[in-house]
Formats: structure tokens, C-alpha cells, sequence
């Protein structure tokens, strides 16, 4: 069966995955392009130039599949390269960003983390993201994750339980020491949300706040479909197709997946 005007949602690896399955309980009849792109992970570690011809490139691919919007489900090239590739865009294009607004809100301390990658919570992006987003700059804190996000594209999070309770334990334990007034974090990487139930483990204290939701909602409330998700693919001598298909297995999840070569 033929996919029908589906929404394509990409990221470097499994994080995305997330969004595809909140999108498709939301909105059971779209069509959805699952884009996992494990050959450039991680983006965490890339250059802006460097994303910026990634998202280029991504476009042309999941262009062939005729979508209807595009989703960028990663917060590193959201808020580092979003604006200068969204003309590359055929369709609309989506980011997936901090949720900070909310944190403050939340927050009882009036100190906040933005948990992401390196690349972005070291950029001159990231730091412009939380003046222009923040009613109290000087308490949001900008926090390298990118140990976590390990954790999660090489499956250890499902096959190893231990072993990441025990680095995300040390994680957050340095964390408060270093910010020990924060009590709310965004998970500002769609990886990290695949590890919710372990940061609450670790810091019962916090409260760990989730991207996803609010980029649904903004989404063409027209659609027609059937409700189909199919998988892409690439791989490296690091991100194995196989692993990624065991990990797909350990979570249940039976999509018909296609392997794009990398270019």
C-alpha cells in the first residue's frame, strides 16, 4: 500500500522514534516516514556547516516519498542550522526545540537545566536560544548530555539497565552538584526522553520535561492516510543495521524498514 502525503520525521538514530509513536496514537490514520539516519550520528558532535548539509541532504531524500511536512527531530540542528535550511525545504519544515518556557513555569527554584548535546549547549545558538526564550538567562543552565544520548543509540539503555542506571546516576549526580538549586530539566534530545524513568530514578527531586508534544500540535490538521509507518535507515561500521533492528526488536517495534545508501 501506498504512503499517502506522510509527515517524515528524522534524527540521527532511534530518538526520533519517539515522535513517530506520540504522531501515530495522536493521529492513528497518518502516514509517517520513520528517518533513522545512524550514519551521521551523532549530530551532537558536528560543525553547523557540517548539519547544515546533513538537514540539505536529508531533504532530498525523504522529498521521493512525497511528504507533506518534514520534522526535524533533533534539538542540535533545530536550533543551530533551522534557519538557514528551512528555504531548502520543499514542504513545511518543523524543529524540535527546548522546551524552556515550560520548565520556568514548572520550576519551584527559578533554576532551570537544558540537557543537550554538545554541540549545541556549547554554540552561540544555544546561549542566543536561552536570552531570547528566558525570562531569567543567568539561571538556565546548559548541560553536555551527550554521554546519555551514547547511551541510548548503542542500545545499552534496553540491554544493559544496570550499567545506565548507574552512568545516568553519576550524571545527574554531577549535574546537582555543579547547579544544585535546578529542579526542572528539558530533555532537550529526543534520545534523551528513552531515558525519562532513569533521570526520575536517579533525582526523584526533579522533573524532567519531554519536547515532543508541543511540535504535534502544530501540524496540518488535514490529512488522509492509513495509518502506515515506514522505516529508513542508514548505517556505519559503528551503527550497525543489525544492531538497530535488534533494537527495534527489544522494543516491539514491527515497521517494514529500507536501507538508503549513505552519499
Amino acid at each position: 500500500m501506498k504512503l499517502v502525503k506522510p509527515v517524515a520525521i528524522f534524527d540521527a538514530g532511534i530518538g526520533s522514534y519517539a515522535i513517530v509513536d506520540l504522531l501515530h496514537r495522536k493521529q492513528p490514520q497518518r502516514d509517517i516516514i520513520y528517518f533513522a539516519d545512524r550514519a551521521h550520528f551523532p549530530y551532537g558532535k558536528k560543525t553547523a556547516d557540517e548539519l547544515a548539509d546533513i538537514m540539505k541532504l536529508t531533504f532530498k531524500r525523504l522529498m521521493r516519498y512525497d511528504p507533506s511536512a518534514i520534522i526535524i527531530a533533533s534539538n542540535a540542528p533545530s536550533i543551530m542550522v533551522f534557519d538557514r535550511v528551512k528555504d531548502s525545504s520543499p514542504v513545511p519544515l518543523y524543529g524540535v526545540f527546548p522546551p524552556l518556557e515550560e520548565a520556568e513555569r514548572k520550576s519551584r527554584s527559578g533554576f532551570v537545566a537544558i540537557m543537550g548535546v554538545a554541540s549545541m549547549v556549547k554554540s552561540e545558538m544555544g546561549k542566543a536560544f536561552v536570552k531570547n526564550h528566558s525570562k531569567k538567562p543567568d539561571n538556565v543552565a546548559l548541560v553536555n548530555a551527550s554521554p546519555m544520548v551514547e547511551l541510548v543509540e548503542s542500545g545499552t539503555f534496553l540491554f544493559n539497565p544496570e550499567k545506565t542506571q548507574s552512568e545516568v546516576d553519576r550524571f545527574m549526580g554531577d549535574l546537582l552538584e555543579k547547579y544544585p538549586a535546578v529542579d526542572t530539566c528539558t530533555l532537550s534530545s529526543t534520545h534523551l526522553p528513552w531515558l525519562k524513568n532513569f533521570f526520575e530514578k536517579a533525582a526523584p527531586q526533579c522533573c524532567f520535561l519531554d519536547p515532543a508534544e508541543s511540535i504535534i500540535g502544530k501540524l496540518e490538521k488535514k490529512y488522509s492516510g492509513s495509518g502506515l509507518i515506514q522505516g529508513l535507515v542508514t548505517e556505519s561500521a559503528e551503527y550497525r543495521l543489525q544492531d538497530f533492528k535488534k533494537m527495534l526488536r527489544k522494543l516491539d517495534i514491527t515497521i517494514p524498514l529500507d536501507v538508503i545508501a549513505d552519499e
